[in-house]
């Protein structure tokens, strides 16, 4: 860096306030705020299947103040987000086209990492697998200068490829797939991304509100686990060798993804409560409301039990309890695997201790 880059990035740096109620040190699983979820609802942040871009402002910006306290927005993102970061955003495009994270939230949240005084250039837009990404349109969503990143190219049913995959930080799991060497620690590992990795200090989460048919729901906690490495196929092979409960949190708990994830944003304005993670048509439903959390598992104790309220209203049995017949799951789910995630220390499970916290806007 030469003097006169220096003193440019000094006097960003001092340019932006720091609020009295950073968050510090505090930061990452389950973050300065553990147990509290903030939850803003809209009747009119959906209109005929679309998302209105004002109504998601309104929303996104009650969530973030309630969450952290902050008297403004601007002041809200510097809680977490500081000039001379780089930032990753995790989106979700499993749900394809019709559930899937949406261009009016992600637009939001970059706008707040550039009003924490961090450059486009330094915010990367994050999914596993490059024509997934594609496929969605992520690409042709992002403001100019803001990059993006995968790790592989698409879905193979190996998993092992490394190409993305940062060779030295992995999960080791005594948990193998039929036909693989169980003497080779490879196919034990499951490799971080070189985007987590290598290319930026900080994420932000943004997961959907879905049902998951291995895992029970797919919210905060599994858009990190089988978003962030590789060779996750061997989590879910099929409804008897299934062990989503246990890979989940392993991988979350993975220091560097403990540090780096700063912040968890739920979109659950559209959400899927049966046949996920795909979710067909008929399974969608529109719930208008947004979650703000760092803790994980107090958001995703809320979104499971939402889902399974859905799925009730529906004459669907709990995720945890999809019968051996069932056309639309071949598994059974294994939401344990947030309470699990407890135990290890990601945040709280508790009903009792956590913090709700239910806004209605209109």
């Amino acid at each position: 860096m030469t003097r006169r880059e220096w003193m440019a990035a000094l006097t960003a740096a001092m340019a932006v306030p720091r609020p009295a109620f950073s968050a510090g040190e505090k930061l990452g699983i389950p973050g300065p705020y553990p147990g509290r979820v903030v939850s803003v609802r809209h009747a009119k942040s959906i209109v005929s299947g679309a998302y209105q871009p004002e109504v998601i402002r309104q929303m996104m910006t009650k969530g973030m103040t309630e969450l952290t306290g902050a008297p403004s927005w601007e002041e809200a993102w510097r809680v977490f987000i500081q000039p001379g970061d780089v930032v990753g955003i995790k989106v979700n495009p499993v749900g394809g086209r019709r559930l899937c994270s949406d261009p009016s939230v992600l637009h939001l949240i970059i706008e707040g990492i550039e009003k924490a005084g961090v450059s486009r250039r330094d915010i990367v837009v994050y999914d596993r697998y490059r024509r997934e990404f594609l496929g969605v349109g992520f690409h042709r969503w992002l403001p100019e200068g803001v990059r993006f990143s995968w790790a592989a190219e698409q879905y193979d049913d190996s998993q092992l490829g490394l190409h993305g995959y940062d060779r030295d930080q992995f999960v080791e799991l005594p948990l193998v797939k039929p036909g693989d060497d169980p003497a080779d620690a490879h196919v034990r590992r499951s490799y971080l991304s070189r985007f987590l990795t290598q290319q930026v200090n900080k994420v932000i989460n943004l997961p959907v509100l879905k049902h998951h048919q291995s895992a029970g729901v797919t919210l905060a906690l599994k858009n990190l686990s089988h978003g962030m490495v590789n060779n996750v196929n061997r989590s879910h092979v099929n409804r008897w060798l299934n062990a989503c409960n246990l890979f989940i949190p392993a991988v979350v708990e993975h220091p560097i993804i403990r540090q780096k994830v700063v912040l968890n944003i739920l979109d659950g304005v559209k959400a899927g409560y049966n046949d996920g993670p795909g979710v067909s048509p008929q399974f969608i439903w529109e719930y208008h409301t947004m979650f703000f959390a760092t803790d994980p598992v107090a958001l995703d104790k809320t979104g499971w039990r939402i889902i399974d309220a859905r799925r009730k209203e529906a004459g669907l049995p709990p995720v945890a309890d999809q019968p051996p017949d069932d056309p639309f799951n071949a598994y059974r789910g294994q939401p344990e695997h947030i309470e699990l995630a407890s135990t290890l220390g990601l945040g709280v499970y508790d009903d009792a201790r956590i913090d709700l916290r239910r806004l209605e806007l209109g």
